[in-house]
């Protein structure tokens, strides 16, 4: 979202400048709540995406499986990296998306375009698929995919020393595994999600960035979530491939390398699987991705309305 939203609408009769370190410290505590309450559907998701004898027969039925094979807290694998991830993922998006806004502003109206909108949110989504998504999502699809609990059985003992076992065994660039297909998503992502919550909040709630509203946190749940459901059906191919890949184990020795690209393994997938299998995992993505956007936004905008509220009644 930008900075500011430009309307001469009497609806919104002031402005306020909301700085890119607001953005980005409103995204930081959105994402850690998020990762809290979200961790377990995000595991389901990978099991499904990494399944590929048919063990899992929908959403419950893998969620019942890892609870009786592996215990509760099976449904947690990999909180830490996706907490991690996720409170340094928002914190950059939301921060880099209004730097970007800024500087493509109309320099005559201070307006945003619609293409600029997109093109914000798209480099955002770039920005942090390179920076922070790829290394944190190997080591927790890699961290998601061992089974079991017993600390004997499993190769890799924590995220930490997950990392340190790939950069060792595979190199430094294991770490960014799957990175084009990340990338990919993540641009489309956000490029539809920062334009689809500015459009529900202006159409929904009459609410313009700046204008001293703050949105009930409700309000913001319902524009967060519908913006959230775009980007998942749009990116499903992506964000599968990206699981696969990030999941090979480059060791020499080890199974043979399945996939040798984004290119290669979205034919490989098609031929041997099918179309849909393009799509595998999208239900439990939109029971994580919408839901996680409603906290997110929730928690957000609470932190941008208090700022606003403090600089009108400073003004």
């Amino acid at each position: 979202m930008a900075p500011y939203e430009s309307s001469s609408s009497s609806s919104n009769p002031k402005e306020v400048f909301i700085p890119s370190y607001v953005k980005a410290i409103s995204g930081s505590l959105g994402g850690l709540v998020e990762a809290c309450c979200l961790q377990p559907i995000d595991v389901i998701k990978t099991r499904l995406q990494l399944d590929r004898s048919g063990y899992y027969k929908g959403i419950v039925d893998c969620g019942v499986k890892i609870v009786k094979d592996e215990g509760v807290r099976a449904l947690w694998k990999g909180l830490t990296p996706f907490a991690t991830h996720l409170t340094l993922k928002y914190t950059l998006r939301m921060g880099s998306n209004a730097v970007l806004q800024k500087h493509l502003r109309d320099p005559g109206t201070g307006e945003l375009s619609n293409s600029a909108r997109l093109i914000s949110g798209f480099g955002a989504g770039v920005l942090e698929a390179i920076i922070i998504v790829t290394p944190f999502e190997v080591v927790k699809i890699r961290l998601q995919q061992q089974k079991g609990l017993a600390p004997e059985l499993l190769r890799y003992k924590g995220p930490i020393h997950c990392a340190f076992s790939i950069v060792r065994d595979e190199g430094f660039l294991g770490l960014w595994a799957g990175a084009a297909p990340t990338v990919m998503r993540n641009g489309i992502n956000q490029a539809a999600m920062f334009t689809a919550k500015s459009t529900f909040d202006r159409v929904l709630w009459k609410k313009y960035e700046g204008d001293g509203q703050t949105l009930q946190p409700w309000q913001s749940m319902i524009s967060g979530f519908l913006a959230g459901c775009v980007g998942p059906v749009a990116t499903g191919p992506f964000d599968v491939v990206k699981t696969r890949l990030m999941a090979q184990n480059r060791l020499a020795g080890s199974e043979v390398v399945k996939y040798n690209g984004m290119i290669h393994a979205i034919r490989t997938i098609y031929s041997e699987e099918g179309l849909l299998a393009l799509w595998k995992g999208l239900l439990p993505r939109l029971m994580r991705i919408p839901p996680g956007q409603a906290i997110v936004w929730a928690v957000a905008d609470q932190v941008i309305g208090l700022y606003e509220k403090r600089v009108l009644k400073q003004s």
